[in-house]
Parts: structure tokens; C-alpha cells; sequence
């Protein structure tokens, strides 16, 4: 079988994979990533799930050589301005190419992939209308050529289905029935400069262990709170300047929100240690994810907004400007993309209450 041949059959199994509703995202990458392995040759992986406002990692999925160096690849991967998946023109960057083979200028593989034999990333972002859903690395190492066009033309065919299921599989993550008790109050986590865990409160394990499940009795890998570190240190180096906080989606119909923030006033600020907050999403911040999720439009997460704040039919199509007709047409719309019926329903999906 020709590569031509192999990457052909390899897209149609991936768009069959994406539009078969999937066991969850979890589920839904690993089958991707075998299809994709017959296809194009890699050597490692790193693909992380990002929230769709503000583009930061979470929900990670990786084999990669350097696991016990996880902190610092984290902060490396946003601390580097040459194909960051925030910055990418396309949905698909090669390393090689975007440094004309002088890899040296990616911060990354100067203090890390180099250590590795790394000689070229293929980049993929899962990019939509709605926001930034994840992005994948693909590494090659030593012995093996560049990426080639033809590869590279592969990958990009895949973004779209990809991009497409990976949304949906969010949306579907609200359907699910809400969890019986989630606590209110925040989970710390306390990093320091270098991202090395320094304290957490006694709850911070147990919600570790259900966002990134450990193998065996090993101890939970704070991944999300390494992401969000790092995008707050992203921040301060003017490398990026989405906000350092994530919704990450834990079990049934919860969803959790991290962010990171600097604390002491002791040290200078880049000395300061980094306290990451785990708490339940709450309602304004659950309900513009939901609506991006499900595909709704500017007009009808106008008309969802509305509805949250209890207008009913008339003074909704007062504040839209619109007929009460028209009004009930976006509402049918909205129950449509979002597998809904009923406006009780919707408004606990949507709010998670």
C-alpha cells in the first residue's frame, strides 16, 4: 500500500471516527491517534484539550520521552513564541520548516527536545468560529525525515472532523446528569516559580485524581495546574496574553474552573510561589462554554442570556428588538443544537442548576 493510499484510508476511518457519537474525548483522541499512526510516522505525542475562550490547556493526553520533566515541558511549551498553538495562522505548523532548520530558535527544543534527538514537530490546533478546542504535537526524532507535504496535507484533512467532534463531545458532557454533591468552596494548589508542587488542601487530591486519573496508587499528576501556571508565567513574559484560567470538564455534568495567581509579597514577583484555585464553574462563566460548545450564535446566546436572568417570551423580544414569533424560532433553534426540549431543562444544562 502507498503512503498516498494509506493516508487515504486513514482520513475516511478518522471522519467516520469523528462523526460516530464517541464514549467521551477520551476515547474519541485515542482512536484518532491510531488512525493517524498509520498514516504518518511520530515518535511522541502531546495532546491537550484547551478551553475554548482562553485557548489554555487542560485534560492532557501524552507518550513522550520527558514525563518526569512534565513541569518544565509545560512551561516551556507556553513560554515559546515559534508555533504556539495560539499564534498559528493554519491548523497545521511544522517545526523545521518555521525555523528554516535552525530549531534552536524554539525555546522548547533548545532547553528540552534537543536533549531528546527531536529534529521536527508537527503542530495541529483544533480551531472553530466558537473557539480553540485543543492542539496536538506529533515529534520525530533521530533517523527520521522531516515531515513532507503530503503528510502535512494529511494532518491539515484531519483538523476539521477533529476539530467538529472534539466540540461536540464538550457539548455532550452537559447532557450528562450533574454530580449529587460538589463543593463549594475552592481547592488550592500551591506551585512554585519552577511549577513544583508545594502544598494543597486536603480535598486538591481528590479532584486531581478525577481531572488526570493516575495509573495504579501512583500519586495524581496536577497537569491542569501546570497549565494554568504556566500561562499566568506566559503572562508575566509577554509571550501571551490570554488570562491564566481554564473550565476543565471533571465528571458527569460538572465542570471545574483553575485559575493561577502569584502570592507572597516578601520576594520579588518572579520569586513569588503560584496558588492554583480549583472551584465548581460557575453559572456566567458555564454558560457562555455550553453555548460555544453547542454551536449557538451570537443572536441565540443573546436570547439564552435573557432567559437565564427569568425574561419570558415578551420582554425577551422587547430587549432583542424582535417579534415574539421570531424569538420562539431561535428558541426552537437553540433546543435543536443543544438536544434540549424544554426551557427548564436547557436553563439547568446551560447554568448547571
Amino acid at each position: 500500500m502507498t503512503a498516498s493510499t494509506a493516508q487515504s484510508h486513514a482520513l475516511e476511518r478518522i471522519v467516520r471516527i469523528c462523526t460516530t457519537p464517541a464514549e467521551d474525548v477520551l476515547a474519541l483522541r485515542l482512536a484518532v491517534l491510531d488512525e493517524i499512526r498509520r498514516a504518518v510516522n511520530f515518535d511522541a505525542y502531546a495532546w491537550l484539550l484547551t478551553d475554548p475562550e482562553t485557548e489554555v490547556g487542560s485534560a492532557p493526553l501524552a507518550d513522550v520521552p520527558c514525563l518526569t520533566e512534565l513541569p518544565r515541558l509545560i512551561e516551556l511549551k507556553y513560554l515559546t513564541r515559534v508555533n504556539r498553538w495560539t499564534h498559528l495562522e493554519g491548523p497545521v505548523a511544522l517545526l523545521h520548516a518555521a525555523t528554516a532548520g535552525r530549531l534552536d530558535q524554539s525555546l522548547v527544543w533548545r532547553e528540552m527536545l534537543a536533549r531528546y534527538a527531536v529534529t521536527d514537530v508537527a503542530s495541529l490546533v483544533f480551531r472553530d468560529r466558537h473557539g480553540c478546542w485543543g492542539f496536538l504535537d506529533l515529534w520525530r526524532s533521530a533517523g527520521e525525515p522531516v515531515f513532507s507535504k503530503d503528510e502535512t496535507d494529511f494532518l491539515t484533512s484531519i483538523a476539521r472532523p477533529i476539530t467538529d467532534a472534539i466540540r461536540r463531545c464538550q457539548a455532550a458532557t452537559f447532557s450528562l446528569a450533574m454530580a449529587a454533591t460538589v463543593r463549594g468552596g475552592p481547592i488550592v494548589l500551591v506551585l512554585s516559580p519552577d511549577l513544583e508542587v508545594r502544598a494543597q488542601t486536603l480535598e486538591t487530591d481528590e479532584y486531581l485524581r478525577l481531572l488526570v486519573p493516575p495509573r495504579g496508587d501512583r500519586q495524581p499528576v496536577p497537569a491542569g495546574a501546570y497549565n494554568v501556571a504556566a500561562q499566568l508565567l506566559a503572562n508575566e513574559s509577554g509571550v501571551d496574553d490570554h488570562p491564566p484560567t481554564a473550565r476543565v470538564h471533571l465528571t458527569a455534568g460538572v465542570w471545574l474552573t483553575l485559575r493561577a495567581a502569584r502570592i507572597g509579597t516578601a520576594v520579588p514577583p518572579a520569586e513569588q510561589d503560584i496558588a492554583v484555585t480549583i472551584e465548581p464553574t460557575a453559572a456566567t462563566e458555564r454558560t457562555p462554554l455550553f453555548g460555544r460548545a453547542c454551536a449557538l450564535s451570537p443572536r441565540e446566546m443573546e436570547l439564552l442570556g435573557h432567559l437565564i436572568t427569568g425574561s419570558d417570551t415578551r420582554s425577551t423580544a422587547e430587549h432583542m428588538f424582535v417579534s415574539e414569533n421570531t424569538v420562539q424560532d431561535h428558541l426552537k433553534s437553540i433546543f435543536i443544537k443543544t438536544g434540549t426540549g424544554n426551557r427548564r431543562t436547557l436553563l439547568a444544562r446551560a447554568a448547571g442548576r
